[in-house]
């Protein structure tokens, strides 16, 4: 495996409001060094949906030697909302790549789900819940890789007369992408407990495509059972509607790190015997869902994120004392296989 990485959370941006309010300089680039030197990564995806802070940590990630995937990640938008996104952070990382930086730009991520036009439904959650419809998944499946192909092509286009580097999509399998305009083929790729049996083989199928293959998000949520989930661990909050700020969880669940761990590890091995180019772990941590041990099991989000490190709300980590999170089974378990393939 050439790039081995993990993403990194700016703040995404939904309906105007910015995820990660403690968003803080001096913090990211001391969470990069972490990355680099602790998790023994080379590579790190840098997203958000604030153009300012993805150029802002994806500087920092440079500095430190890392390969950056410049990654802006809409929500909700329309199509010229999301062009104009790009264009903006295509410039971004057309000024870092001239200082010398290793760069990817990744012309946004799940965009059919994530935004507005693609798959019916007015809102994420109408978006998902269609998914669940097998029948009408297939009678549109066509229509929606059409959609998604005629924007990809007109958004590789404006971004390639601004950045010149290599350029990729982290897509879903229902778009069906082309991926003729790109150089890199970029797959966001869950296993669930229903495609277990066929993982392996879905994996040397996009390796034998030709193209190097990135797998761009992966992950578990940190209770048990998250795992058979894959994807949908986020399901079990409870979201604000407007905001999609993170509530509560609808019930009580189990923590289960060694779950999660063993999950990224056993992905991280099927990905590697399989001839992937570059993985993204999905991801170091989710500021938004904090870790809340104390009072009604319900209210610690970290159960359903799918954070290596548990983000602390009022007080610093005993680990890493400067840092306001705490690392679970999962930063080892990336750790030591990052560390194997360093040796």
């Amino acid at each position: 495996m050439r790039a081995r990485g993990i993403s990194y959370d700016t703040g995404f941006v939904h309906n105007g409001a910015i995820g990660h309010g403690r968003f803080d300089a001096e913090v990211v680039r001391r969470e990069l060094r972490v990355i680099r030197d602790d998790l023994h990564c080379n590579a790190v995806r840098v997203m958000g949906g604030d153009p300012e802070r993805i150029e802002l940590a994806a500087g920092y990630a440079a500095d430190l030697g890392l390969e950056v995937w410049f990654s802006p990640y809409p929500l909700e938008l329309t199509t010229d909302e999301m062009l104009s996104l790009f264009a903006d952070c295509a410039e971004r990382a057309e000024r870092l790549r001239r200082r010398g930086a290793d760069v990817v730009f990744v012309t946004g991520a799940e965009l059919s789900l994530m935004n507005k036009g693609f798959l019916p439904g007015d809102g994420l959650d109408e978006r998902v819940a269609f998914l669940s419809e097998p029948q009408r998944v297939r009678e549109h499946i066509d229509e929606v890789g059409a959609r998604v192909n005629d924007f990809l092509g007109k958004a590789v286009a404006l971004v390639r007369e601004r950045f010149g580097g290599k350029v990729t999509y982290a897509a879903v399998p229902l778009e069906r992408v082309d991926w003729a305009p790109f150089d890199i083929m970029s797959m966001d790729l869950y296993r669930s407990a229903e495609i277990a049996g066929q993982f392996a083989d879905g994996v040397r199928h996009l390796v034998a495509q030709g193209k190097p293959v990135a797998i761009t998000e992966f992950g578990a949520a940190g209770y048990r059972g998250a795992g058979d989930r894959g994807a949908r661990g986020l399901e079990v909050v409870e979201h604000d509607k407007d905001t999609r700020t993170p509530l509560r969880l609808d019930g009580a669940y189990a923590r289960d790190e060694a779950g999660q761990a063993r999950y990224l590890r056993e992905l991280l091995e099927a990905f590697d015997a399989g001839g992937v180019d570059s993985t993204f772990v999905f991801t170091f941590a989710l500021h938004d869902y904090p870790h809340r041990p104390d009072g009604d099991p319900r209210d610690d989000l970290d159960l359903a994120s799918y954070g290596v490190v548990k983000v602390l709300e009022d007080r610093l980590g005993t680990t890493y004392p400067d840092m306001p999170w705490e690392p679970k089974a999962a930063f080892t378990a990336v750790a030591d296989f990052h560390r194997g393939k360093t040796a």
